[in-house]
């Protein structure tokens, strides 16, 4: 599968989340602790909105592993941002290449994804061709991922993301059943807005792959008052990841079976999850 993770808050050099953490990103991609595989290497992706714009995101994105690449050690020392995804592959099937490789871009959204369409390959078609023919032509790569993407922003995901992700799931669920698939779906997605970010964690079977968020700032300044990184960053600043970035007690917190989360301004907000009936 893969591992990947979202950032929101003061604005902070790519660097200090994807390299400096003990078990940070880039560690991952050699030595994932809680993955189906220990290794993530198929290529990766890094995402962000700068300070000036939200109206686009801007994408790096390569096939190599990212554990040694030097482009994007370079970009995370100068790259300073608000909102940003990364992402380290490690394919269910799919071609390794650019195209496949997330975070994902149509407009002013991001997405992302951990996971798999069971019997992806049985319903490919069926699932494309419910992409809306306006959208159909931005898709320019081969994983279910991006049909993922591409189907909820075809059910509304600019007017309501919850919604959208819902019957994108539920969609899928009937066609895998359609097809004889038992468990057809298997996630956890990230999208933003530039604004806000959505995380959902669910799974067919209900035995989802882990997903996890930081504690509140100022909760943990009180707990580790000793941690001169959580004196520079506001009380909003959070991050949801697919494995803790280190074993700092009372930092991580599991997301809920079933569930989404909201990072936005004010307060965060948590909700159960269900795909729509198809």
């Amino acid at each position: 599968m893969c591992r990947w993770l979202a950032y929101s808050g003061t604005p902070v050099l790519l660097d200090t989340i994807l390299y400096k953490p003990a078990h940070s990103l880039i560690d991952q991609s050699l030595h994932s602790r809680l993955g189906v595989e220990t290794t993530n290497g198929d290529g990766f992706g890094i995402g962000w909105y700068s300070e000036e714009s939200i109206d686009t995101p801007a994408l790096f994105k390569d096939i190599g592993p990212a554990w040694n690449n030097r482009n994007l050690r370079e970009l995370a020392d100068h790259v300073r941002s608000p909102l940003f995804f990364a992402h380290i592959r490690a394919s269910t099937g799919t071609a390794v290449q650019q195209t496949n490789c997330h975070p994902f871009r149509h407009g002013r959204w991001m997405w992302m994804h951990n996971g798999a369409i069971s019997g992806f390959h049985l319903m490919r078609r069926e699932l494309s061709l419910l992409v809306d023919p306006e959208l159909y032509s931005d898709m320019e790569g081969t994983t279910d991922s991006e049909v993922m993407f591409f189907l909820a922003l075809t059910f509304g995901l600019d007017q309501d993301p919850p919604s959208a992700v819902s019957r994108m799931a539920g969609v899928v669920e009937r066609t895998g059943r359609e097809h004889g698939v038992e468990f057809p779906l298997q996630m956890t997605v990230s999208v933003a807005d530039g604004e806000r970010v959505w995380a959902f964690r669910y799974s067919s079977q209900g035995d989802s792959r882990s997903l996890f968020y930081s504690t509140r700032v100022d909760t943990l300044r009180k707990l580790h008052p000793d941690m001169t990184f959580l004196e520079g960053v506001s009380d909003e600043t959070r991050l949801i990841v697919s494995e803790p970035l280190g074993d700092l007690p009372g930092a991580w917190n599991e997301v809920p079976e079933s569930s989404y989360g909201v990072v936005q301004p004010g307060a965060d907000e948590l909700y159960p999850f269900a795909p729509a009936p198809a």
